[in-house]
């Protein structure tokens, strides 16, 4: 097992490096991505620092490897901040010059497609942050989430433990970034329900890792994932994204982590809630409960196959959905299954 250092953490006043390593978003959405970059500054007091490819749609997988690799690189620079997602950030990671970051660690802050990064760093021996973006969570319409702002602050600036919240409220349903006119109003949200929790009653403690679960799949079919007995005794967290993968898909990728004996040794796995709306499937509340239903059946019943006696949380909020909880991804993680609490170290 690799073993994995935390990074030091940014003081308000420092500057951070906002990034699009995954698509550049922001050149097409630049008031949300505005707003975004306004709150990093009032209600976090950092100073974002953008580079030449953070505006750029399409831009070429070595210039965005040569931004982010030079994030790190800039001491006066102390943490780096995914924009947004995407699709191609597989194409981007094998650019990047491994000695530079090593010899630089920085906190990272991404998800979706940035799994790619954070599995990246763990790797090489570095502790990221599996969640934030500028545009979806700092650019939230309306006012940011408490939830989320309250974790990625204790995130952030802090190095403890940190008990996770489940969501009195939740939505998967984001405003039109399209219309600059959304972003004077919250996005849909629903009365939460809480964790719902299944397998054996006990703690376990470890370190976490996961992310995406689409993206997790293409990275063992590039052969980025490392060895089985890197992974044992980890705590999962897995998230599908906005492209909603069908029940059959998810339990498909769950078999294959199984085939490949990756499940077996995860005494603990950590389930985002399921996004289940999108602009091309505008699913109703009934129809979105029961794609959730279908997509928890899935993992259950790849985890009775590979792995009956782990712990399994579902509905965390830790994915595409709102609000969102940071993750740290190979930093330590309580899941105590007596008394129903989660707990990160930061």
């Amino acid at each position: 097992m690799t073993p994995l250092n935390y990074p030091a953490k940014p003081r308000p006043g420092d500057r951070v490096a906002v990034v699009s390593p995954s698509a550049g978003l922001p050149g097409l959405f630049p008031h949300v991505y505005e707003l975004g970059l306004r709150r990093l500054r009032e209600e976090f007091g950092l100073e974002p620092v953008e580079y030449p490819t953070t505006r750029v749609m399409g831009a070429d997988p070595r210039d965005r490897a040569r931004d982010l690799t030079a994030a790190f690189a800039d001491p006066t620079i102390t943490a780096v901040l995914a924009t947004v997602g995407g699709d191609d950030l597989i194409t981007v990671t094998p650019h990047l010059d491994d000695e530079v970051l090593r010899a630089n660690p920085k906190p990272y802050f991404g998800y979706s497609d940035n799994t790619n990064v954070l599995n990246h760093l763990y790797r090489l021996g570095m502790v990221a942050y599996h969640g934030g973006s500028v545009l979806v969570h700092l650019g939230r319409p309306g006012k940011p989430h408490p939830l989320t702002f309250d974790s990625l602050r204790a995130a952030l600036f802090t190095s403890g433990w940190y008990d996770l919240t489940p969501a009195e409220e939740w939505g998967d349903q984001p405003n039109d970034w399209r219309d600059p006119s959304t972003l004077a109003h919250e996005p849909v949200m629903f009365p939460g329900e809480g964790w719902r929790w299944q397998g054996p009653a006990r703690v376990v403690q470890g370190r976490t890792w996961g992310g995406n679960l689409e993206i997790l799949h293409w990275l063992m079919a590039a052969d980025r994932v490392g060895a089985v007995s890197d992974h044992a005794g980890e705590v999962l967290i897995i998230e599908t994204s906005e492209e909603l993968p069908s029940a059959t898909e998810v339990f498909r990728i769950l078999r294959n982590m199984g085939e490949r004996g990756l499940l077996a040794g995860l005494p603990a796995v950590l389930v985002g809630r399921a996004k289940a709306w999108e602009f091309d499937r505008p699913h109703t509340l009934d129809q979105r409960r029961e794609w959730a239903d279908a997509q928890r059946d899935a993992v259950t019943r790849a985890l009775a196959a590979y792995n009956p006696d782990a712990v399994v949380v579902f509905d965390v909020d830790l994915g595409h959905t709102d609000p969102q909880l940071i993750i740290p991804y190979g930093g330590e993680i309580r899941v105590d299954a007596v008394e129903r609490r989660i707990s990160v170290r930061y």
